[in-house]
């Protein structure tokens, strides 16, 4: 009888905010940054990633991020 194992957990980060320009990734406020969650793997953070990248469409200066913190947490074996 095969042991069913529990899927590596890669740790994920969503969080966005309101850019100062198009050009580079600078932040208008950190102070206000959304930080939406993290998330257990990639397909939970990018449904909370469209999630609020829908809801800001309107503000063309919002953007929204994923880092994948699995691979900040263990480089060697991300």
């Amino acid at each position: 009888m095969a042991v069913e194992q529990e899927p590596k957990q890669r740790l994920h980060l969503v969080f966005g905010g309101e850019m100062k320009s198009f050009d580079r990734v600078e932040f208008k406020d950190l102070d206000r940054l959304d930080l939406v969650g993290i998330y257990p793997d990639y397909a939970s953070a990018l449904a909370a990633w469209r999630g609020k990248a829908q809801e800001t469409v309107d503000n063309a200066s919002m953007r929204y991020f994923i880092v994948h913190m699995h691979r900040l947490l263990d480089p060697e074996n991300a």
